[in-house]
C-alpha cells in the first residue's frame, strides 16, 4: 500500500521503514489510548465510561473532519502523496478500516463495563427487560415528555424521503397501512430529551444499598410506544441508525462582503453535508439498510454495524449521577502565590511584583478573571484587548468585557469565527459584544486566530503601563478544570509592546512588523523555531551539550521533523511530550535515535504547549497557542511567548516537565514501529496525580 516517494524526498528511512508515521492512522492510534483508559481498571468506573463518551465523540468528529476531507480528494481526483507515500485513497481505505476496527473494539469495551456498572448500581436496560412496574413509569415518561416531542415522517410516493441531520439518532419504522402495504418512515429520537431515562427499581423498590440506579435508552422507549404515533397502522418492526455528515466547508474570504453572513451561511451548510458514516444495529433486515443506503447515497464502506447503544457519546449523562464512590476524587484548584483573597487581591500591584505563571488545572484560572473584572471597573484602565477562540456558554471573561465597555472604556474583542464547531457560538458571543459597545472585529482573511493573547492598558502615573495574559488555552472557566493549560502573567515593557504590536496587526491595516519578545505565525514562529533548534545543534557539536523538551498536542509538519532529525544527528537530545498525533518516528538508528517521544492520556486533557532549550544552561522557554503542524505554522495567527523570569523556567522544566517525563503509569512511549509501548521503569509516578498532590510553591517578593 504505497511505497512510493514524494517527490524531491524519501519516503523511507535509513531502516528501510517510513520515514514518516501516516498523520490519520496517528490520529487512530491517538484514539486507542483514549479507549485504553476504558479499560484500565486503575481509573474509576464512571471515568472510565466517560471516556468511551469521549471516543464516540472523537471518532465522530474523526468522519466529519478526516474522513470527509479524504473523501472530497478523492472525488476531485486529487493523487498528491502524503508526507509517507500514501494516495488520499490509500489513506481512505485505510482510514476507514482502523476507524470501524476502534468502533467495534469499543462495543466489546461497553459489554464488559455495563457488567460492571450493573454490579456497582447502575444498571442499563432495554425496554423488553423492564417488569411492570419500570414499563409503567416508561410509559407515562412517554406520554408526558418524548410524545410531544417527536414528529414521524413518513417516505412515499407523495413525500420525499426526510433529511437525516449530522449526529442524529433515528428509528428507521416499517409501518403496514390498512390496506396492507408496507411503509417506510422515520422518527427522529429528540436531542433535546435526555438519552437515558431513569426509572424505578424492579417491582417499585429499591436497591439494598439505597444508591441504586435503573435507566432505559429512550430510544427503546420511543420504540415500544410507536402505534401511538402511527394510529391506525401496524408497526412492523423498527431499528435505529445513527447518520454522521461532512463538516467541512470551505470559506471563501476573498469574495465575501460580510464574513459573519458567510460564517453563518456555511454553518448552515454544514447540516446538509453529504453522509460520510451510517451506523446500524445487527438485526436490522437487509432490505431497510438498502432503502437508508440508496436515499443517503452510501456506499457499504460508509455503513458501520454495531451493537446498541449507537451515538455512544451520551454515555457523558451517567457522569451526573451521584455517585463519587464511581469517579475521580473531587479536587479544588490551588490558588496562586498571593491570590488567597481572590475577591479583594490587586491583580495589578501582583503582576508588576512579578511575573505570574498558572498551571491549570491544578492552580485556578481565576486570577485572570479577576483581572479582567477588575480592569472592567478600574477608572485608570484605558483600555482592554482581547483574542477569544473558544469561551463556552456562561462566560465571565465575556462578561467582564461587556462590563468594561459599558464602563466607557475602550474595548476591542477579535472573535474568531471560523474556530470548528464553535462558530454559532461566536456568532452569538460576537452580536452580544457589539450591542454593548465593544469593538468586535473577526480576524485576518484566509488566517485563522488561535492566539490566547489579553492586553490591559492602564494609566499609572505620568505613563502607561500594559498588563498581559498570554494562554496555552481558551479563556473558557470550564475546560479550565478539565485541560491541562498554562497561563503567564507580565506587564513587562517589550512584551506588551509586541501585544500592542499583534493587536493592531489583527484589528487595523498594520503589516506584521518583527517582534522582540514574540515569535508570531504564520511568519515568524518557523524560523524562530529553526534558529533555536539549531543553537542547541551548535552546542552539541561544541561539546556543550544539546537538550530540547518539547510538550505539544501534535508533530505533523514534514520541515519541522526533518529539523528535528538534523538535530538528533548532530547529538542534541531531544524529549517529545506529545499528546495526539506525531508523524515523527522516533528511534531510528541513523535518523532520529536521540529522539523520544511519549504520550499521556489521563484524566485531564494534555493541552499545555511549552518549549524548552537548554541553551548551555542558560535556558530559553516558550509558551503559547501553536502545535509543530503546518496549519499552525503557515496559515494561522499564533504566538509563542517567552518565558523570562529564571524562576519560572525553573518551575516549568523541574516541576511540570520533568514530572511528565518520570510518569511510568500513564505515559506511553512510541517504538519506530508505530505502537505505543508503556514504560516499565518502576518509579511509580502518575505525573498528573502528583501535580495534583504537590502544593503550589511559594516565594517571597523580589
Amino acid at each position: 500500500m504505497g511505497g512510493r516517494e514524494a517527490p524531491g524526498q524519501s519516503a523511507c528511512g535509513p531502516d528501510g521503514g517510513p520515514r514518516y508515521f501516516n498523520r490519520e492512522l496517528s490520529l487512530l492510534r491517538f484514539q486507542e489510548r483514549v479507549l485504553a483508559q476504558a479499560t484500565d481498571e486503575r481509573t474509576p468506573l464512571l471515568e472510565r465510561i466517560k471516556f468511551l463518551a469521549i471516543l464516540s465523540s472523537n471518532l465522530s468528529e474523526f468522519y466529519m473532519v478526516r474522513i470527509a476531507g479524504l473523501k472530497q480528494q478523492v472525488r476531485a481526483g486529487v493523487d498528491d502523496l502524503s508526507p509517507d507515500g500514501l494516495t488520499p485513497s490509500e489513506q481512505l481505505t485505510t482510514s476507514l478500516e482502523g476507524a470501524r476496527e476502534l468502533q467495534c473494539q469499543a462495543r466489546e469495551v461497553f459489554r464488559s463495563l455495563r457488567a460492571e456498572l450493573a454490579a456497582a448500581g447502575v444498571h442499563l436496560h432495554r425496554h423488553s427487560d423492564l417488569d411492570e412496574a419500570q414499563r409503567s413509569m416508561a410509559g407515562g415518561y412517554f406520554e408526558r415528555t418524548a410524545f410531544p416531542v417527536l414528529t414521524p415522517l413518513a417516505f412515499d410516493p407523495g413525500r420525499p424521503f426526510p433529511h437525516i441531520s449530522n449526529l442524529s439518532l433515528n428509528l428507521a419504522v416499517l409501518v403496514r397501512t390498512p390496506g396492507g402495504e408496507d411503509r417506510f418512515a422515520r422518527v427522529k429520537i429528540p436531542q433535546s430529551l435526555p438519552r437515558l431515562v431513569e426509572v424505578c427499581a424492579p417491582s417499585g423498590g429499591v436497591s439494598s444499598d439505597g444508591r441504586g440506579h435503573h435507566f432505559v435508552w429512550l430510544e427503546d422507549i420511543v420504540r415500544a410506544h410507536l402505534g401511538t404515533l402511527f394510529p391506525g397502522h401496524e408497526v412492523v418492526e423498527a431499528h435505529c441508525f445513527a447518520v454522521t455528515r461532512d463538516a467541512e466547508f470551505t470559506i471563501q474570504e476573498m469574495e465575501a462582503d460580510d464574513l459573519l453572513e458567510t460564517i453563518e451561511e456555511g454553518v448552515r451548510r454544514r447540516r446538509f453535508g453529504s453522509v460520510v458514516r451510517v451506523q446500524l444495529e445487527p438485526d436490522m433486515p437487509a432490505y431497510l439498510r438498502d432503502i437508508l443506503m440508496h436515499n443517503l447515497q452510501v456506499d457499504p464502506e460508509d455503513v458501520v454495524i454495531l451493537e446498541p447503544p449507537l451515538r455512544a457519546s451520551d454515555l457523558f449523562e451517567l457522569m451526573a449521577i451521584d455517585r463519587p464512590d464511581l469517579k475521580s476524587a473531587p479536587f479544588v484548584p490551588a490558588l496562586p502565590d498571593g491570590t488567597d483573597d481572590i475577591r479583594s487581591v490587586d491583580m495589578f500591584a501582583l503582576v508588576r511584583e512579578r511575573d505570574m505563571m498558572i498551571h491549570r488545572p491544578y492552580e485556578s484560572f481565576e486570577p485572570v478573571v479577576r483581572m479582567l473584572w477588575q480592569a472592567a471597573h478600574d477608572p485608570d484602565v484605558l483600555a482592554i484587548k482581547c483574542t477569544l477562540y473558544r469561551v463556552g456558554r456562561n462566560s465571565p471573561v465575556v462578561e467582564a468585557l461587556m462590563a468594561a465597555a459599558s464602563a466607557g472604556k475602550e474595548v476591542t474583542a477579535l472573535v474568531e469565527l471560523k474556530a470548528r464547531f464553535d462558530e454559532e457560538s461566536n456568532i452569538e458571543w460576537a452580536r452580544a459584544l457589539e450591542r454593548e459597545g465593544v469593538h468586535v472585529v473577526y480576524g485576518l482573511l484566509g488566517l485563522k486566530t488561535h492566539s490566547k493573547l489579553l492586553l490591559v492598558v492602564r494609566r499609572e502615573g505620568r505613563g502607561i503601563r500594559r498588563y498581559l495574559h498570554v494562554g496555552t488555552g481558551n479563556y473558557n472557566v470550564v475546560t479550565a478544570t478539565q485541560y491541562t493549560d498554562f497561563d503567564l502573567l507580565t506587564c513587562r515593557d517589550d512584551m506588551g509592546a509586541d501585544a500592542s504590536r499583534l493587536f493592531n496587526y489583527l484589528t487595523g491595516y498594520a503589516e506584521e512588523s518583527s517582534f522582540r519578545r514574540f515569535l508570531v505565525a504564520p511568519h515568524g514562529i518557523r524560523p524562530g523555531f529553526e534558529t533555536l533548534v539549531r543553537r542547541e545543534m551548535e552546542h552539541a557539536r561544541a561539546g556543550r551539550g544539546g537538550q530540547m523538551i518539547l510538550k505539544l498536542n501534535a508533530v505533523v509538519d514534514s520541515k519541522v521533523i526533518e529539523l528535528l532529525y538534523e538535530a538528533s544527528s548532530a547529538g542534541v537530545e531531544i524529549d517529545l511530550l506529545v499528546r495526539g498525533v506525531c508523524t515523527l518516528r522516533p528511534g531510528v538508528p541513523g535518523m532520529s535515535e536521540n529522539i523520544r517521544v511519549t504520550s499521556i492520556v489521563s484524566r485531564f486533557l494534555e493541552h499545555t504547549r511549552v518549549l524548552y532549550f537548554e541553551n548551555a544552561g542558560d535556558p530559553a522557554c516558550l509558551i503559547g497557542s501553536a502545535d509543530l503542524m503546518t496549519r499552525n505554522l503557515d496559515r494561522r495567527v499564533e504566538v509563542l511567548a517567552p518565558v523570562l523570569d529564571p524562576e519560572v523556567v525553573r518551575r516549568l522544566r523541574d516541576e511540570v516537565l520533568h514530572t511528565y517525563m518520570l510518569d511510568d503509569q500513564r505515559a506511553l512511549a512510541l517504538l519506530p514501529d508505530g505502537r505505543y509501548e508503556r514504560r516499565a521503569t518502576g518509579r511509580g509516578v502518575d505525573a498528573q496525580e502528583r501535580l495534583l498532590a504537590r502544593k503550589p510553591v511559594r516565594r517571597r517578593s523580589r
